[in-house]
């Protein structure tokens, strides 16, 4: 069996956009398991993409509070088709990630995680795949909005990609 993974992060609603853009809701009601990397900001995206999906894993941000922290961990921990696979917010300073993140998080194969709203893929030098999927609403200093889709399959990842959405009118 195959699953369809959506990666999301930093989706800021109703701050930065007033709901998340059809393509991403879209994406969210096709997948398998959709994974937040917190800062949700309104509990009601929660309670919408909890009912919208088929499975949800999710974890608070710096700007949950609440109870988005009362419902959410701050490290959530999931295996999905033998991949192991771990969702937090903030991972810290881009310089030396992947060696930090390769001792505290040894026992995962994926990372999956936000706050910077930069998109990331790589794979530190324990195997460990470190993914942040941008944000689908506040493009900050990036060129667009972003979310990520996967596939976990007998115990890997495959079919990564950054998906760009177009700009808001």
């Amino acid at each position: 069996m195959a699953a369809r993974l959506l990666l999301l992060a930093d989706t800021h609603v109703p701050k930065r956009a007033r709901d998340l853009p059809a393509e991403v809701w879209r994406a969210a009601e096709d997948a398998d398991v959709v994974i937040h990397a917190g800062d949700w900001v309104d509990v009601r995206l929660l309670d919408e993409l909890e009912a919208r999906s088929t499975r949800l894993v999710a974890c608070w941000g710096n700007n949950d509070h609440g109870e988005l922290r009362e419902r959410l961990p701050e490290v959530a921990r999931v295996e999905v088709e033998g991949v192991r696979v771990g969702v937090v917010h903030e991972t810290g300073q881009a310089q030396g990630r992947e060696q930090r993140m390769s001792v505290e998080y040894a026992d995962l194969d994926v990372l999956v995680f936000g706050h910077s709203h930069i998109p990331w893929d790589t794979v530190t030098s324990t195997g460990l795949r470190l993914l942040n999927p941008g944000s689908p609403t506040d493009r900050r200093r990036q060129p667009h909005c972003t979310y990520m889709t996967a596939t976990a399959v007998d115990g890997g990842l495959s079919d990564v990609v950054l998906h760009q959405l177009p700009a808001r009118g």
